[in-house]
């Protein structure tokens, strides 16, 4: 734990008076709709809590002014059912340094449309993108969107998980050997990172398998997932930033 903890230690930059806005994160959360407007405000606060300097929200038009009366802080922008979602998306891409696609996303055609767009050009540009909740369920309809694409993480839960795995191995979760499921799905996707969320989060990247034993809370409330994936954007970054000396690899 000692030298996992140290690894963390590494990519966290240090504060310092020399730094202008922005420096230490610039991130984006993909998702938001008129059922869902928590998801994206609890990812988007949470990369500031844990050291982002700005989040933006790409939400539709109906969510917008509800996820911004959640908070001043965030920047939202209500164009994600828009004809040209997927351009003005893309202009923003060369100023964020990674995306969180998913919370409060919902399964509409239309939207799932213009994210599948959304995440071929921050590929393009080499944005790092983590995935949850219902952008997991469009990789499980069409696993091509990231195979390969190793600034991709994914976060799924159980449920999420199983869902994948039937997607992309033909088989069902092996319940009896978590660590080489993950690995396996992880192998299979071209060694993108995926975070297994669950009593202990299994983590991997197709090479080595990472155990998190922490107990978090004893509650299974909605919002968890949302937190841990905005706070995965911001230190994917960072570790990026930090390079593989600092990381391990």
């Amino acid at each position: 734990m000692e030298n996992t903890l140290q690894l963390v230690r590494n990519v966290v930059p240090s504060l310092t008076t020399k730094k202008h806005k922005g420096q230490d994160g610039r991130i984006g959360v993909v998702g938001g709709c008129r059922e869902y407007t928590g998801a994206p405000y609890f990812a988007a606060i949470s990369a500031l809590k844990v050291g982002a300097d700005l989040s933006h929200v790409f939400c539709t038009q109906e969510a917008a002014p509800v996820i911004k009366s959640y908070s001043p802080e965030l920047i939202v922008h209500p164009v994600l059912d828009s004809p040209d979602a997927v351009r003005d998306v893309e202009q923003w891409l060369p100023r964020l340094h990674a995306l969180v696609v998913g919370p409060g996303l919902g399964r509409d055609d239309a939207l799932l449309e213009n994210v599948k767009g959304i995440l071929e050009a921050s590929k393009a540009r080499g944005v790092p993108v983590v995935i949850d909740a219902d952008g997991l369920w469009l990789i499980a309809q069409q696993p091509a969107l990231i195979q390969g694409y190793r600034k991709a993480v994914l976060t799924p839960n159980h449920v999420e998980f199983g869902r994948l795995s039937e997607a992309v191995l033909g088989a069902p979760l092996d319940g009896g050997d978590r660590h080489g499921a993950v690995l396996r799905l992880s192998q299979a996707l071209g060694n993108v990172t995926v975070v297994q969320k669950g009593e202990q989060d299994v983590i991997s990247d197709g090479e080595q398998v990472l155990v998190c034993r922490q107990e978090g809370s004893g509650r299974r409330c909605g919002g968890q997932g949302d937190l841990l994936s905005g706070s995965l954007g911001v230190l994917a970054h960072w570790a990026l930033r930090a390079g593989p000396g600092k990381t391990g690899g």
